[in-house]
């Protein structure tokens, strides 16, 4: 019964604030097949609820746009990186974004496009082994997980930000309706002959949320927790994908480099907040303990 009531609250806010869209009636049957089908799959998906909210908070973002709620920033973020991280070029200082686009390569294209696929899958899976071998571990990382988006998203909302691909585009001139771009990720998609980033890039919730890069945060704490968990050599294979997406995030003009060490502070903080609350207070450790008693 309460399965069904926050299903049907679900949807029908959903359908209020951004209309019918079938991923949401995907997530409700998903969601409710595990739930009933038995004791093992409905601790899994109680779990993997965590995931959930932070999906639902992303996809509402597209009800409130942040550039409703603060001035973007576009000229002034782009000067600050030329001046910090510039390259020159002749008379010319470009950012590092503008450099990698005049000088590309293919295999760049292709591993900068296969490190940006990491992004969500890894944290997942990550979340899906730790589920199945140290519950505790998992309840720890799926929760700061959610605490660095929560904190990434007060950052998109106090400080909206134009990505690079947005200057090359459309210069300093702020245009509310512009929408998703794959930039420098449509050379993956042509060396393949797919439309995969085309399609992600069509379903973003804002344009203007590049500061922090939660693409760098999110592997971040997957390193964090898997140092954590002593999981050896794949400890060090996180940390490469880690470091692959930092790279990639600028090769690919998603992300200046002042975004990716955003990403890598607010990553830092949220696994340092929820690891004081944590420790400190036992409101909020009574909670995540009864949580993982409800999944165990």
């Amino acid at each position: 019964m309460t399965a069904g009531i926050i299903s049907a609250t679900y949807l029908l806010t959903s359908f209020l604030l951004l209309g019918f869209k079938a991923d949401q009636l995907v997530l409700v049957l998903v969601f409710s097949a595990l739930y009933i089908a038995s004791v093992p799959t409905r601790k899994f998906i109680l779990g993997f609820s965590v995931f959930i909210v932070f999906w639902i908070i992303f996809d509402y973002m597209k009800a409130f746009p942040n550039y409703r709620f603060n001035d973007v920033h576009i000229e002034g973020l782009y000067h600050a990186e030329a001046k910090l991280f510039g390259i020159k070029e002749g008379n010319t200082v470009l950012t590092p974004n503008e450099y990698w686009d005049k000088h590309s390569f293919a295999a760049g294209d292709v591993v900068s496009g296969l490190f940006y696929l990491c992004w969500i899958p890894v944290p997942l899976a990550f979340g899906t082994y730790l589920f199945f071998t140290d519950k505790a571990q998992f309840l720890k990382f799926a929760l700061t997980f959610l605490l660095t988006n929560l904190l990434g998203f007060v950052v998109y909302y106090s400080y909206p930000a134009a990505p690079p691909w947005y200057v090359k585009e459309h210069g300093f001139e702020f245009l509310s309706g512009t929408r998703g771009n794959t930039a420098g990720l449509v050379r993956f998609d042509h060396f393949f002959n797919i439309t995969i980033f085309q399609s992600l890039y069509t379903k973003g919730s804002n344009v203007f949320a590049a500061m922090p890069s939660l693409h760098s945060a999110y592997p971040l704490v997957v390193f964090y927790y898997a140092w954590k968990s002593r999981m050896g050599y794949m400890t060090f294979v996180f940390g490469i994908i880690t470091v692959g997406i930092w790279l990639a995030a600028v090769y690919s003009g998603h992300h200046y480099i002042l975004d990716v060490f955003a990403g890598i502070a607010i990553a830092a903080l949220g696994i340092a907040v929820f690891s004081v609350l944590y420790a400190k207070n036992k409101t909020f450790s009574g909670f995540v303990d009864r949580y993982r008693a409800l999944i165990s």
